[in-house]
C-alpha cells in the first residue's frame, strides 16, 4: 500500500505498553472453555499436532461441576505439559434464583448474591487449591478481596493466581487499577476496548491483561486476529486468549454437550495457530513468556485490614 501512497502512519513509541512480565516476556497463551479432562485431553493432543504453546487453561462452569477425581487428573495432566490451569469458582448470579440477572438490565450479573454464595466460592476456592489447583477465576469484586485476603493470611497457598473474569472486567484505567488493588493476577478486559484504550490503561497498571482474540457471541463476537501483534505492544504483559464465536455456550457444561465441547476445544486450538502464524508473517511473534511461565510479578494491592 506504501506504493500507492496510502502507508499506514508509523507506530508512535509512546502508545507502546512499557510493561512486561517477571520473565521478560511480553505475551503468553490461553485456550479458555476447557470444561474438563476430556476437552482438557482434547486441547493437549491437538496442541501437539499444531505446534500451539499453551502457558493457560481456563475453564469456566465452576469447581462445583468437577468431582475430585476430574479436578486431580487436570491438575495432573497439566503439571506433566507444565502449564496453569485455572477453574472458576462459586455460584453465580446468572445461575441463582433472582430474577433481575433475566431483566434488560441485566441486574448484578454474574457476580455472587449474598453471603452463602460468597461462601460458596471460598469453599470452592479451598477445595480446588487443596488438589492442586493454582489459579482461580472470580466473577465479583468481593470475592476477589476475600480470596486475597485468604492468600495473604495463609488459608490459600501463597502462589494461588486470582484471574478476573471477561464477563465483568473493567472498562477503563481506573477500574483497572481497583480491580489490581483487591488482587487480581490478571484481568479479563472486554474485547470491544480500542486500542488507544489499552494504552491508557496500561499507563496506569502493570497487571496482566487477558484478551480474547475472537470472542465467543454472549461477549460480543470481536474477532480481532488481525491486530494480535498491535495487541500485545499496547497491551503487555497480556495473554492472547483463543476464543470462537458462532459457537453456543455451554456453561455449565455437561455430558449432554460432549461433541459440541470438543469440536469446540479443538477448533479454539486451530484458531490459535491461525494467529501464531500470522504474528509469525509479520515478523511479532518474538516476546513470548517460556514454556511454563505463570507468575504475574510485583503488583500494587490495597493495604490489608487487621484481622478479628
Amino acid at each position: 500500500m506504501s506504493t500507492l501512497g496510502m502507508g499506514a502512519p508509523a507506530p508512535q513509541p509512546a502508545d507502546a505498553s512499557p510493561h512486561s512480565f517477571p520473565d521478560g516476556g511480553t505475551w503468553r497463551t490461553e485456550i479458555p472453555s476447557c470444561e474438563g479432562p476430556e476437552a482438557l485431553a482434547t486441547v493437549l493432543k491437538e496442541a501437539t499436532a499444531l505446534h500451539v504453546p499453551v502457558h493457560r487453561i481456563s475453564q469456566g462452569s465452576g469447581v462445583w461441576m468437577l468431582t475430585d477425581a476430574e479436578i486431580t487428573e487436570m491438575v495432573d495432566r497439566c503439571a506433566q505439559h507444565d502449564i496453569e490451569l485455572c477453574l472458576f469458582t462459586g455460584p453465580r448470579g446468572t445461575w441463582d434464583v433472582g430474577a433481575s440477572t433475566r431483566t434488560d438490565s441485566g441486574g448484578g450479573g454474574l457476580r455472587a448474591r449474598g453471603h452463602d454464595a460468597v461462601a460458596g466460592c471460598v469453599e470452592d476456592a479451598l477445595r480446588a487449591t487443596e488438589l492442586g489447583v493454582r489459579c482461580l477465576l472470580v466473577a465479583d469484586e468481593g470475592v476477589l478481596w476475600v480470596l486475597h485476603r485468604l492468600r495473604a493470611a495463609g488459608e490459600l497457598p501463597a502462589d494461588t493466581t486470582l484471574k478476573v473474569s471477561a464477563l465483568i472486567g473493567p472498562v477503563n484505567p481506573a477500574a483497572y487499577s481497583v480491580y489490581e488493588r483487591l488482587g487480581a493476577d490478571s484481568l479479563n478486559v472486554p474485547s470491544d476496548l480500542t486500542l488507544q484504550q489499552l494504552t491508557e490503561i496500561r499507563r496506569a497498571s502493570a497487571a496482566p491483561m487477558d484478551f480474547y482474540l475472537e470472542a465467543p457471541d454472549d461477549l460480543g463476537g470481536y474477532v480481532r486476529m488481525y491486530e494480535a501483534a498491535e495487541l500485545i505492544r499496547r497491551g503487555a504483559p497480556i495473554y492472547l486468549k483463543f476464543g470462537l464465536s458462532k459457537a453456543p455456550g455451554i456453561y455449565p457444561y455437561g455430558a449432554h454437550l460432549r461433541s459440541l465441547t470438543l469440536d469446540s476445544a479443538r477448533e479454539r486450538v486451530r484458531r490459535g495457530r491461525l494467529a501464531l502464524d500470522m504474528l509469525a508473517r509479520l515478523g511479532a511473534d518474538g516476546g513470548m513468556s517460556p514454556p511454563g511461565s505463570r507468575l504475574p510479578g510485583e503488583l500494587q494491592r490495597f493495604p490489608l485490614p487487621e484481622r478479628n
